[in-house]
């Protein structure tokens, strides 16, 4: 627990440093055998390969547990907080604590999808304050690079270091400042030629816009699912920027590597830096598009400021 301007905030967040196997099971499963023993709910998204190890030492404790594989549930870190993190949490009875190990940062992370995770482990404190929730965040010291630890020691009031089992407050600790550094300018598709789709939009020409985006993205690899996400993807941004950035922008698509990158850009701010990381309400009417962006892409990008707003998609081909 932390505290908050004087209170104590019951939204507890360590990160769990770990040199090996032996350190990741001592660090994660008596976590997970003390909730289970006080009859609290658990989850455990982690990497397939540690969540393998977990369910190996539980054994038949284990069937109890919410298990995800984050590779698959968080490949895209914008999505963790509400279709993994808040999911499990706001699924339990009031009064009881939800417990969860969420591991999102792993080697071998781009260094695109590493900036969102980074700003993801930020913005956790922020959409879970005075919440009766534990997350723990394990962080591999062998195999992460050094500014993935500092990072970690930023965006986590708490710190086990590895080998410990000891928590202790970080002096470090500096989740907006992470989200600040992140919030980095997306430079703009290198190649102009004809594998680049460019389109001004306005509100009139929203529907032609969608059409000649997928029509591109099916000739750059896109097919089935991937292909109505581009479409919906594209739907919701230019909407978005229409209603809320200005009513213009321009949308470009573009090949990179094994993915179709869509990205719009508006004369908009986005003020809210958890937009998009919220669950819908039942009754909300509105505002979800930039949600649904992020559960259907593979990956998305932002940067915001004072003269307008870029968001950027990666979607597999």
């Amino acid at each position: 627990m932390t505290a908050t301007d004087g209170l104590i905030d019951p939204f507890v967040h360590p990160a769990l440093f770990y040199a090996d196997a032996r350190e990741y099971l001592d660090g994660t499963v008596p976590f997970v055998r003390n909730a289970l023993a006080a009859g609290e709910p658990v989850a455990v998204a982690v990497p397939g390969e540690n969540l393998r190890l977990i369910q190996d030492e539980l054994g038949a404790d284990g069937d109890a547990v919410r298990f995800l594989d984050m590779r698959e549930a968080g490949r895209n870190p914008g999505r963790i907080i509400p279709g993994v993190l808040r999911a499990f949490a706001d699924a339990q009875p009031p009064g009881r604590r939800a417990h969860i190990i969420g591991e999102p940062v792993w080697a071998g992370r781009s260094p695109a999808e590493y900036a969102a995770c980074a700003q993801h482990e930020a913005l956790i404190n922020a959409a879970f304050r005075g919440r009766e929730v534990t997350i723990l965040c394990p962080y591999d010291t062998a195999r992460l690079d050094e500014r993935a630890l500092a990072d970690a020691h930023a965006t986590h009031p708490v710190v086990i270091p590895a080998g410990t089992g000891g928590q202790r407050p970080s002096p470090a600790y500096d989740p907006e400042g992470v989200v600040s550094r992140y919030n980095e300018p997306l430079p703009a598709a290198s190649d102009t030629g004809p594998d680049v789709l460019s389109l001004p939009f306005a509100e009139g020409s929203l529907s032609a816009v969608r059409h000649l985006a997928t029509d591109h993205g099916s000739r750059l690899g896109l097919t089935g699912q991937g292909l109505e996400n581009l479409a919906l993807i594209t739907a919701e941004l230019t909407t978005n920027s229409v209603v809320h950035g200005g009513g213009t922008g321009t949308l470009t698509v573009w090949p990179e590597g094994g993915h179709v990158l869509c990205e719009v850009r508006d004369k908009g701010c986005l003020a809210d830096p958890l937009a998009g990381r919220r669950p819908a309400s039942r009754d909300q009417r509105g505002g979800r598009g930039l949600l649904l962006v992020n559960l259907v892409a593979d990956l998305v990008r932002v940067h915001t400021g004072p003269d307008g707003t870029t968001i950027r998609c990666y979607l597999a081909r």
